[in-house]
């Protein structure tokens, strides 16, 4: 069952189990960090207006989005556009191309 938090402001912050350093689970060397409301992933800020941030049967999820319709379909295909942290500790990111896992960077260690 999904519980809308609604529209948030750039500024605000994403939830604070996404906040942080995360490394691709295939590649260490590929890096995600939220920072309050900013987001860098591979080594590019995402450029997003507004998140929409819910739960999904407990799960946190952020969705981000443009306010110009006409720049939506390139901002979907540039950048991720959503976030979800269920259970295990992998944070899901994703945009209408493809998706990645990110862990933090310890648990690459513990799984090996």
């Amino acid at each position: 069952m999904a519980a809308s938090v609604g529209h948030a402001t750039r500024q605000a912050p994403l939830p604070e189990v996404m906040q942080g350093r995360w490394v691709a689970a295939d590649d260490p060397s590929s890096e995600l960090i939220i920072e309050g409301g900013e987001i860098t992933c591979y080594g590019a800020r995402v450029e997003y207006d507004y998140k929409e941030i819910s739960t999904v049967d407990d799960v946190p999820v952020v969705n981000l989005k443009v306010l110009d319709p006409a720049k939506e379909d390139d901002f979907q295909r540039a950048n991720i556009v959503g976030l979800a942290f269920p259970p295990g500790g992998i944070l899901h990111v994703w945009n209408v191309k493809s998706g990645d896992e990110f862990v933090r960077p310890g648990q690459l260690l513990e799984q090996e």
